[in-house]
């Protein structure tokens, strides 16, 4: 594991304030998060919390918040649960499979996505993402299976590392 993914472990495990922690990880956002516009608000162990902003770069020709996006905020919320629970046993976490449903369409507001772990083991993981919209409405719903790796593993001839600013 690299020293920021220890270091990133160490904070959350030592239980330190969901809305700090949330702040660093803003930090270290990648660059597709970037673009989208999340924002996390709420980074704890078992629970992760992140906003969007809707705006027009959002939408897809019919007015409509682009599914791509939803499966955007599915993905990250449940990497990022899934990688702080793999990063205290010194793991590194790859997605096998996102499976995101689009209930209810959105034009504008805010997007509030919440992940919480179905199934947290050595080998895999699974995280449930609900996405809300300003009425309180599941406008997306999520479960991705996440693959757990030992320390030093190798994806796409290289091993993982997280890496500074979302690069």
């Amino acid at each position: 594991m690299t020293d920021a993914g220890q270091a990133l472990a160490a904070l959350v495990g030592a239980g330190s304030d969901p809305a700090a922690t949330a702040a660093i990880f803003n930090d270290h956002r990648s660059a597709i998060d970037r673009v989208i516009g999340l924002v996390f608000t709420h980074v704890s162990a078992d629970l992760i919390e992140a906003e969007v902003p809707v705006g027009p770069q959002l939408l897809q020709p019919y007015g409509l918040v682009h599914g791509g996006v939803y499966a955007t905020i599915v993905e990250t919320l449940a990497s990022t649960g899934a990688a702080l629970s793999a990063m205290t046993r010194g793991q590194s976490t790859v997605g096998l499979e996102n499976t995101t449903s689009f209930l209810q369409g959105t034009r504008g507001g805010t997007l509030r996505a919440r992940a919480t772990p179905l199934h947290r083991g050595r080998r895999t993981q699974v995280w449930s993402v609900e996405i809300r919209d300003d009425g309180g409405r599941v406008v997306s719903s999520g479960h991705v299976r996440m693959l757990c790796l030992e320390g030093g593993a190798a994806i796409a001839g290289e091993s993982l590392a997280l890496r500074q600013g979302g690069e």
